[in-house]
């Protein structure tokens, strides 16, 4: 087994997650498309998460944000190959995570030095996706996603949010549809040990929905599976405080240190430096505390 995957232990620590974005229009103002040469500055972000604190970096080449447009394979593997091959040049440490849905990218992705695969979609948006995992022995992070790409509204402060899904029962719902893409993985091939969930924080979820599910994060956890969560500068925290997204350093961190306290194993955060320090104090808090 790789050993960047054997070194992290479920229940010993909070592993933190940086996001790299190779796009031109992340909804946090980030992606280094926008820099004069992306993928130079993509490898000094990626060392100096690892430097301030990362274990994970997740490195994604299509935007998810609302009113985002898919692109194809091709153009998001002309993104991510070059920065890859950098990295493994570079002989990065790190866990590195590649942000697609598409069966094609993971294959390229993992051939090329990737580690794992974030799956926004859980498995439902290419279904060829589960059947070329299952050729890897690659962890999977399955998201929890009803977000309606045309449901999207605007705000000229706040930005852009998906709109609220319908929802009868929120947490069986939730629940339950995780536990389809778990379904989905394990009739592939796919590694019960190798699947990690999302509840998908943000994506199809009104602002009392996303407090719900990181207030009520252990009853995902209690599905048995690793957790990972990413509310970092999402819309719910602008609603909450009324800030624009560069300015959710602090509702970040609450809800990063709420959602530890319920079970999250993994934190994905584009402000990694700040938020491992987050991290460190509330496992002291609540892994390492004295009885």
């Amino acid at each position: 087994m790789n050993n960047k995957k054997a070194s992290l232990e479920w229940g010993e620590k909070t592993y933190v997650m940086g996001i790299i974005n190779l796009t031109p229009d992340s909804f946090s103002g980030d992606g280094t498309l926008q820099d004069r040469d992306p993928f130079q500055y993509a490898l000094e972000k990626a060392k100096l998460f690892l430097e301030n604190g990362a274990d994970i970096l997740d490195i994604g080449a299509e935007s998810s944000r609302p009113g985002s447009k898919p692109i194809s394979a091709a153009l998001e593997l002309k993104r991510l190959l070059p920065v890859l091959k950098a990295l493994k040049k570079e002989n990065i440490r790190g866990v590195i995570s590649i942000d697609t849905y598409k069966a094609e990218v993971a294959k390229q992705c993992l051939e090329n030095g990737a580690d794992w695969i974030n799956d926004i979609w859980g498995l439902r948006k290419d279904a060829d996706l589960a059947r070329t995992l299952s050729q890897y022995d690659a962890p999977i992070i399955l998201m929890h996603n009803r977000s309606t790409p045309n449901a999207v509204k605007s705000n000229k402060r706040l930005g852009a949010f998906y709109q609220g899904a319908d929802y009868s029962n929120f947490m069986e719902e939730i629940k339950n549809e995780l536990l389809e893409s778990v379904s989905l993985a394990l009739k592939a091939g796919i590694n019960n040990e190798n699947i990690i969930l999302d509840p998908g924080i943000g994506f199809g979820k009104t602002v009392e929905q996303n407090l719900a599910l990181i207030n009520r994060l252990d009853e995902i956890k209690a599905l048995g599976y690793p957790i990972m969560i990413g509310p970092s500068r999402k819309s719910f925290l602008g609603a909450i405080l009324d800030l624009p997204v560069e300015k959710r350093l602090e509702g970040t961190a609450a809800s990063i240190a709420i959602g530890i306290a319920r079970g999250a194993d993994i934190v994905r955060v584009h402000d990694v430096k700040y938020m491992a320090r987050v991290v460190k104090v509330t496992d002291a808090l609540t892994r390492h505390s004295a009885n």
